[in-house]
């Protein structure tokens, strides 16, 4: 007899996400991560943006995805009282010949079922945000920001309310069939700890490690998985800006932007360093770099007052100068393995999207969705 309905691998915001959608839907549930607490890698480690669905021509997944995710991320919030604000987010283009630039994100943006981007000339941006030297710009007012442990706190509250258990501080090694499902081995065991009916790998940066010593799975499954470390540096002084404030994006990423959290502290980030480790840490030495791409969003800022911050690391399916990949959700339709969810890169919009993405994750394990969201 297995232990449980289904074991959820990994308590980031996916996984807690997932866990809290069913065991809503009556599952026995146990979520598993290999810290202490939970989110502590990738989803504590962002802008804490609540995106809009603009960027993501190419990657239809994550576009469907961060539209939708959107949607029930504040209906969430609204519903339980997660702080958050839609503060909006203005995208310029520094010089005339960047404009282009701008056309593309609106028709992608449009494409994707983003409906309420509105075109600014140089003044009416500057009537919005006078510090702003740009040639024109886009306002997405629909773009906002989450305090993202308060979100994941209340995930987890929620499915522990519904009878799931959290087991911090365990490492997950490997998994096998059983005759019941799937077992669940912990710090290199050779016989199961726990047997599950269900497993979501939801690992994030060691999800393709787990998938790797998974019995019966084809290797073919298993993705090449790249990490992007992004630095973020903090502002200590008064800010002139109330709304998220992004250049057009760059190769490899969408630029330097400058952000807020809940409390209204600036930071601008991230940057992209391709690493080989999980490593977290920012060199001070960044700082030059930072304040050159700050002040391209604001020429009067005081370099004294910048200052390094954290950093957070993004499981990545392209590597560098590689067309985005989108995200993975492979169920048993993918891979053949009846129970078993793998995801796979979710990085960003992924904190936007993890109520949509958890609810493509009961589908794809046979739990069928009702009208509401899970926890209507």
């Amino acid at each position: 007899m297995a232990d449980f309905d289904v074991v959820v691998l990994g308590a980031g915001v996916v996984g807690l996400a997932s866990a809290a959608a069913l065991a809503s839907a009556g599952l026995k549930t146990m979520i598993v991560d290999g810290e202490r607490s939970f989110g502590t890698w990738t989803s504590s480690r962002n802008s804490e943006v609540v995106h809009a669905g603009i960027y993501y021509n190419g990657t239809p997944l994550k576009a469907e995805l961060c539209v939708r995710g959107r949607h029930l991320m504040y209906r969430y919030c609204e519903t339980f009282g997660v702080p958050h604000r839609r503060i909006g987010k203005l995208i310029f283009a520094a010089t005339p010949d960047q404009a282009a630039t701008l056309d593309t994100i609106e028709e992608n943006a449009l494409a994707a079922g983003v409906e309420d981007l509105r075109r600014l000339t140089s003044a009416e941006a500057r009537a919005l945000e006078p510090e702003l030297d740009c040639a024109q710009a886009l306002l997405s007012p629909s773009t906002g920001i989450v305090d993202s442990h308060a979100f994941m706190l209340s995930l987890l509250g929620f499915a522990e309310s519904r009878g799931a258990e959290f087991c911090g501080s365990t490492r997950v090694t490997a998994l096998s069939r059983q005759p019941e499902g799937w077992g669940v081995h912990l710090e290199g065991e050779e016989e199961p700890t726990v047997v599950a009916r269900r497993v979501v790998n939801a690992a994030g940066l060691t999800a393709h490690a787990v998938a790797a010593a998974t019995e019966g799975l084809d290797p073919r499954h298993v993705p090449k998985v790249r990490y992007a470390r992004g630095h973020y540096f903090a502002y200590s002084g008064a800010m002139p800006f109330s709304r998220l404030i992004y250049p057009v994006p760059v190769p490899g990423g969408l630029g330097t932007h400058l952000t807020f959290d809940m409390a209204g502290a600036a930071r601008f980030g991230p940057d992209v360093e391709w690493i080989d480790e999980i490593a977290y840490g920012v060199d001070a030495g960044r700082k030059v770099s930072f304040v050159e791409a700050a002040r391209k969003i604001w020429s009067a800022i005081d370099p004294e007052k910048m200052a390094p911050a954290y950093s957070g690391i993004r499981a990545k399916l392209s590597g560098p100068g590689e067309a985005a990949a989108d995200f993975r959700i492979d169920g048993p339709e993918a891979h053949g393995l009846d129970g078993l969810v793998n995801l796979f890169g979710i990085e960003s919009p992924g904190l936007t999207s993890s109520l949509a993405i958890a609810a493509s994750v009961s589908r794809k394990l046979g739990i069928e969705e009702r009208d509401a969201p899970f926890w209507m």
